[in-house]
């Protein structure tokens, strides 16, 4: 599994909301890197791309 995970953050893309809700809590916030096995950078991309997809109105900012 970590190796299909680390094979698709290698093509993260912020249009795919449902794939980054996985690395959300209930709170709207991000998991730490340690809870998917990410590395630093793949870490990186995926609060890049958490952020577009925020500020696209994708994935909500907060969650009441």
């Amino acid at each position: 599994m970590e190796a299909a995970m680390s094979k698709k953050l290698a093509s993260i893309d912020y249009k795919d909301a449902y794939f980054l809700r996985r690395f959300l809590n209930s709170q709207g916030k991000m998991y730490p890197p340690k809870r998917h096995g990410l590395s630093a950078k793949e870490q990186r991309g995926l609060a890049r791309a958490i952020k577009r997809a925020r500020f696209m109105a994708l994935i909500p900012y907060l969650v009441r």
